[in-house]
Parts: structure tokens; sequence; C-alpha cells
């Protein structure tokens, strides 16, 4: 079952992320082809994603495609698709919880740590068979016109590994500013990774927050 809907986009849609929804989280830092450019070394057991849910300061947004959306994609399954079987409970439809009644598939995840400190920081990752279809610029948008909305915060960050070019382009396609690198920062699939550091002032994007449109 889907969690409420939070924001909607021209395709996808940000929900919560809920317990149910572990498994999807697993089989994606289990994949090497997400693990490695996120710059995650190991996959998580159940028990350590379960403890991310008590994190009070951090916000996490469960990317959807749904409905038509979904139907145009190619992909297959829906909501309840959390065990990698490519096929969901229902038939591929989803239960509704907010009173939208769609097929809803989940293909990533969008974070943002220290949401109460005067800089929050972006993390976000997407599902590699919906890669490279603007997806995650779409949902990375939506996420920073949240984050504006509803903190007083003058600014968000966010990293990406030197190696990620296509994290780092996706964040500067959406107006945010190298602003520093750690050198040697991780060890990361057989040798030592620069992570680099950007961010974007409030002011920044709302002179182009239709940037990510």
């Amino acid at each position: 079952m889907p969690g409420a809907r939070i924001e909607s986009g021209d395709r996808v849609t940000l929900r919560t992320l809920e317990r149910e929804d572990i498994p999807f989280l697993q089989r994606g830092f289990a994949n090497p082809e997400l693990r490695y450019p996120i710059g995650n070394q190991r996959h998580k057991n159940r028990t350590e994603l379960e403890s991310q849910f008590e994190e009070e300061d951090r916000v996490r947004f469960l990317v959807c495609l749904e409905g038509d959306a979904l139907a145009g994609s190619g992909l297959e399954g829906g909501a309840d698709d959390r065990e990698g079987t490519g096929e969901s409970k229902d038939g591929g439809r989803a239960t509704p919880t907010d009173g939208d009644v769609t097929d809803v598939r989940p293909i990533g995840v969008v974070s943002v740590a220290g949401v109460d400190w005067h800089r929050p920081e972006l993390a976000f990752w997407l599902a590699p068979e919906v890669q490279g279809r603007g997806y995650a610029k779409e949902a990375v948008s939506l996420v920073i016109d949240y984050i504006f909305r509803v903190y007083e915060t003058p600014a968000v960050g966010a990293g990406a590994y030197a190696y990620n070019e296509a994290s780092r382009g996706l964040l500067e396609s959406l107006g945010f500013t190298e602003e520093g690198r750690l050198r040697k920062f991780r060890f990361i699939d057989g040798e030592h990774r620069d992570s680099v550091e950007y961010g974007l002032l409030r002011s920044e994007w709302a002179e182009g927050s239709d940037v990510g449109n």
C-alpha cells in the first residue's frame, strides 16, 4: 500500500516512505549499478533500514510513477511490487490511502538530512531501469520547492562523488554551485574517491525556479 501523496509533478509523484517500502530499499542498496555511484559500500539489512525511520531531522520521499505516467513508462508492477517479483498482489493496482485510486510504482528515493539545521542536505537515487528519463530532475525539483516552502532555510546542499557525472550534471542543471571537494573522501570499488559539495541558495532558486520544469 503506498504512503500518502505529498507532491505531484508532470510525471512523478512524491509519497511518504513507509516501512512497507523496505524491500524496495533493500533491492536498491544491494544493486551494484546503484550502490557504487551513490557511494554505499554494502547492502543493508531490514534492521538497519528500519532504524533510519527514527531519525527525526530527516525527511524522505518515495518517488513514484502513477496512472498515465506509469502506463507510458513501459514498466510493470505496482505499489505492492515490493518483493522484486514484477507482479503486484493486486494486479498492479494500488490500494488508495488518501482518496486517489491509481496504479503506483516506486522508482526511487529523495531524502533531506538536517532539516532542522540552517542548511539541509539532499540525497537521491533512482532505480537503474528508469535512469536517464528525466525523472530524477523532476523529483529533486519538487523536493527543493517543498523544502524552501516548508522550512525557513536560506540554502540547501548536496554532494556527489566526482566520478558520478550523472548526479553532478543533474545538480548543476538545477542551479547548484560547486562549493568544494573532499579529497579521497571514501574508499569505493577499489579506489579512494573525491566527494564534490554543492549548494543552492533560496534566492537563486527563486530567480531560476523554472529551471527544473
